[in-house]
């Protein structure tokens, strides 16, 4: 029975990790996906927020403003369901350029993602605690302060591994879709709607709605797709069959995206909604729809602890794409680690740090932030569709025609969209996003050039000659006759094919200079000794001197250093060899060893070391 257990298991790479920590569809869509849930939250509100100023004629396009982005979140959908079929290694929009489009488009999907990915963990924390000081007014001179404490929060959870954040945020997320899908069924279907408390009169309108006034809400609502592409980038993540249940997540989340943002929408024309300072406009639709009673609060702080819990999705996807960045070697290649529990540690402390800094810099003020959401992630929305038309016209398989139609329709679309949001929110600050993407592709760029010469150098691509031995000098720094420096010069003369010991002196110190010589003469260890003297009292420089004028080609420097048995003893120690072993590998062409003896307590035992 164990024999034909193990032959059905599947196999299992090293390092990867096991089936149990991988998402199934729920867990997909609570880890992935709820960045693109919690839009509904502010996405509506931002189109209402544009409307309200050409008056009760322009706040009557709501609903065709919000079915146009529903018909291109539609399109998205379905053209993203293609590229978790065709890169099911993950990556989204950077593996489809990176294939297809070549390394400099690619370089510019993966900067418009990792933007999108930062500003999604400051706005969706800012949303929150925006949310929870309406709530609680007493809060709101802790704003940034609250944010940095969700911020840490959410990245502990993540440090966890991801199935582990995902069984986590399923209940929440379960809470607040039933609750939206609860207010807009309630809604709809009221014979008389309640009218909400909190409703002004307008304060001025327009004869005619402008265009360009809704290409500014149409700009501003296209915040809700952001996310979309999150659960292509982490296909990896997911159980076996790793494809049909990221297509399954990425189609489930369509759906109830689309129809709760095209519900409450419907909501606010319904309830005539106006924009209100400290009041957001989810909040007065709730109210129209469900009374001020406990449904409603339940609503309220659903959406509150989502919104908090919406920077999970690029805690899932942005290692990930680091990771693959990483590996083609324009990101340092710690992004590439995994951590103990399967995580890729380095992805997401980034993340935090950066959007760290970003709630900080901007005081946690969401509406600060938004103006330069979805410019970025409109743009590898369209890198992603073009690179699939090329991928269909190159491949050709069967039923080819349609899909690269679709895709093409889809880039189209979303070239469109990317050049409206860029203009439209490029004076309210989308001018740093325009700035900050290309010096992203400059800097990946620069850490591809650095590796590559490291490469050369190292002749990565070709067979080295055969090893042969050298001769070596081996150095090693003394402060004493003890049982320390016996153990680094054991090591020493394992080594090298000739040792000397150095120690520097100082004519100050006659009287120390000589007991040490006796010292190590009564002990002739059969070694070298250098008496290297210095006038200035230093420790450092004369050994560098020393090491620089041997004019032997290979040199070997061990420096003996104490372990200590405790972590609280590591404040007893000078960090002298810490400093000498940076200068020697900073001006000199030395290999330079730091030997760490472990104390194991007992008076007359051998320590063990490391290099």
């Amino acid at each position: 029975m164990s024999v034909l257990t193990a032959r059905r298991s599947p196999e299992r790479k090293e390092g990867e990790p096991p089936e149990r920590d991988r998402l199934s569809v729920p867990g997909g869509l609570a880890a992935l996906s709820l960045d693109a849930m919690a839009s509904v939250a502010y996405g509506p509100e931002a189109i209402v927020i544009v409307l309200a100023a050409g008056g009760g004629a322009a706040l009557g396009y709501t609903v065709p403003v919000t079915l146009a982005i529903a018909a291109l979140l539609g399109v998205l959908t379905l053209s993203y369901r293609q590229v978790i079929a065709a890169f099911p290694q993950g990556g989204g929009a950077y593996g489809v350029a990176k294939t297809h489009l070549g390394r400099r488009a690619s370089l510019v999907a993966a900067a418009s993602l990792v933007v999108d990915y930062v500003l999604n963990v400051a706005v969706s924390i800012a949303a929150g605690v925006a949310a929870l000081t309406s709530a609680v007014p007493r809060l709101l001179p802790y704003t940034v302060w609250l944010c940095l404490a969700v911020l840490t929060l959410v990245t502990a959870v993540n440090l966890r591994g991801i199935a582990h954040s995902a069984r986590i945020f399923i209940v929440p997320t379960a809470v607040f879709v039933l609750s939206v899908l609860a207010v807009v069924v309630v809604g709809l279907f009221r014979d008389r709607p309640v009218a909400a408390e909190h409703v002004v009169a307008q304060a001025h309108g327009l004869q005619t709605v402008g265009v360009f006034l809704l290409l500014r809400a149409f700009a501003n609502g296209c915040a809700a797709l952001t996310g979309v592409e999150a659960i292509a980038n982490a296909v990896p993540s997911f159980r076996r069959p790793r494809v049909r249940r990221a297509q399954r997540a990425e189609v489930a989340l369509g759906a109830l995206l689309g129809v709760m943002l095209i519900g409450i929408s419907a909501l606010i024309v319904r309830f005539h909604v106006r924009p209100v300072a400290g009041t957001t406009v989810l909040s007065q639709v709730t109210e129209g729809s469900l009374g001020h009673g406990i449904a409603y609060y339940v609503v309220q702080f659903a959406t509150v602890v989502l919104l908090a819990l919406a920077a999970n999705t690029s805690f899932g996807g942005m290692p990930v794409l680091a990771q693959l960045l990483a590996k083609d070697n324009n990101l340092p290649h710690l992004f590439a680690l995994r951590a103990e529990r399967q995580v890729h540690r380095y992805g997401i402390l980034f993340l935090a740090i950066a959007g760290g800094l970003l709630l900080v810099g901007t005081g946690g003020d969401m509406n600060t932030l938004v103006p330069l959401f979805a410019i970025g992630v409109f743009v590898g929305f369209t890198l992603s569709q073009a690179g699939m038309v090329r991928h269909w016209w190159t491949d050709r398989p069967y039923g080819w025609r349609p899909r690269a139609a679709l895709n093409g329709f889809g880039a189209l679309l979303t070239g469109l969209a990317a050049i409206v949001v860029t203009v439209t929110k490029f004076p309210a600050g989308g001018w740093l996003i325009v700035v900050t993407m290309p010096l992203i592709v400059w800097l990946m760029s620069a850490v591809n050039r650095a590796y590559a010469r490291i490469g050369e150098r190292l002749e990565l691509d070709r067979v080295p000659a055969r090893p042969r031995p050298r001769r070596s000098l081996a150095i090693v720094p003394v402060g004493g006759v003890n049982r320390l420096t016996k153990e680094a010069i054991s090591a020493a003369l394992s080594l090298g094919d000739r040792v000397v010991a150095v120690r520097v002196t100082h004519p100050d110190e006659p009287g120390e200079t000589d007991a040490f010589i006796r010292a190590w003469e009564r002990w002739a260890p059969d070694v070298s000794l250098a008496l290297v003297n210095d006038g200035h009292r230093r420790l450092v420089d004369p050994i560098v001197d020393y090491v620089r004028g041997v004019g032997e080609p290979h040199v070997f420097v061990l420096i003996p250093e104490v372990e200590p048995a405790h972590v609280w003893q590591r404040v007893l120690q000078n960090q002298r060899g810490a400093v000498l072993a940076h200068a020697l590998r900073r001006d000199t062409d030395a290999v330079v060893c730091r030997l760490r003896f472990r104390l194991d307590g007992e008076p007359g035992g051998v320590p063990g070391h490391n290099a």
